[in-house]
């Protein structure tokens, strides 16, 4: 039986922060803001980031991986394009990965913020399709864990 040439996977990561909705707002939408907390970091060299934040427009963050990375040197590429955006709400977006030249994901995934008590709990969702050679969704999963873990530093929450 020939091996599957995409996986498909949806997952949920909840995070709490004790930052208003507009203020993780802020941070997901914000040029500046963002590269803190996405792009921006110690294991890597960011090459462009680009961010046109509304309804069909379009993010380019690629970088290089650091000496350490289980793949030095490689260019990494993320593309994404805005689908729906409600201020303070809801942010949802396509967005593809590719290694070099070869695209290895394409995934929709959303970012809703919920207000609690103390803060905002944020909700993000991916439903995501990983073609051969790619990270597979439980290192995905783990991706966006460690980048809304950055998020919180960057909001001090």
């Amino acid at each position: 039986m020939a091996e599957p040439t995409v996986i498909h996977s949806t997952f949920t990561i909840e995070r709490e922060y004790t930052a208003s909705r507009a203020q993780v707002f802020a941070a997901l939408s914000d040029p500046e803001k963002k590269r803190r907390w996405f792009a921006d970091g110690e294991k890597s060299t960011v090459e462009e980031f680009t961010m046109d934040f509304r309804v069909g427009g379009t993010d380019m963050t690629s970088f290089r991986a650091g000496e350490e990375s289980p793949i030095p040197n490689i260019v990494v590429t993320n593309r994404t394009t805005y689908l729906d955006i409600v201020q303070d709400e809801r942010v949802v977006f396509a967005y593809t990965m590719n290694m070099g030249e070869r695209r290895f994901s394409a995934s929709m995934a959303t970012f809703e913020l919920r207000a609690t008590e103390t803060g905002t709990k944020l909700v993000f969702t991916e439903q995501g399709a990983y073609f051969p050679y790619s990270d597979g969704p439980e290192i995905r999963k783990h991706g966006w864990t460690a980048l809304l873990g950055q998020l919180a530093g960057a909001l001090g929450a």
